[in-house]
């Protein structure tokens, strides 16, 4: 099946976090790549990687980077797909306060939807839901999942009664 989500990382070290997108889009049958794509190492495949994404059917990028993560934005300025970025704490982090600021103060006409710090999964989520919008199959799914949070909830209400 042809892919609809891409999930790109700046190194194979970021794959512990963004295996959490790829589970959550495992879960709800959406097919999806994944593949590292560094900003500041490969600006060309970068380059290339966002200019031919829609092309190759995908409608939406999930970006996550650390350190710098210039990855997420440089991909929001060469495509007008979504892009959500995930922050990423990686060993040259500043406790990943420069990763989440890196990716969440775009300037005016470059947004990119931010996540939590290492938050993959809520990235996988959000990219399920931007489908969503025209996929009423994929949107009964995701009312499911709501629900499904709801029952996890009021179970642990129980256990500690």
């Amino acid at each position: 099946m042809q892919p609809k989500i891409g999930i790109i990382m700046g190194s194979e070290s970021d794959m512990e976090v963004m295996k959490g997108a790829a589970e959550i889009l495992k879960q709800f049958e959406i097919p999806y790549e994944m593949t590292i794509v560094s900003a500041h190492r490969t600006p060309d495949r970068m380059n290339e990687y966002a200019k031919d994404a829609k092309g190759r059917g995908i409608r939406v990028i999930i970006a996550g980077a650390g350190g710098a993560a210039h990855l997420p934005g440089m991909i929001a300025a060469n495509t007008v797909l979504p892009v959500i970025g995930v922050p990423i704490k990686s060993s040259n982090s500043i406790d990943g306060w420069d990763s989440v600021l890196s990716i969440l103060q775009m300037p005016a006409g470059v947004p990119v939807a931010t996540v939590a710090l290492n938050g993959a999964k809520n990235a996988g989520i959000l990219a399920t839901q931007i489908l969503a919008v025209s996929e009423s199959d994929l949107f009964d799914k995701l009312a499911e999942y709501k629900k499904s949070l709801e029952t996890q909830v009021m179970e642990m209400v129980k256990r500690i009664k």
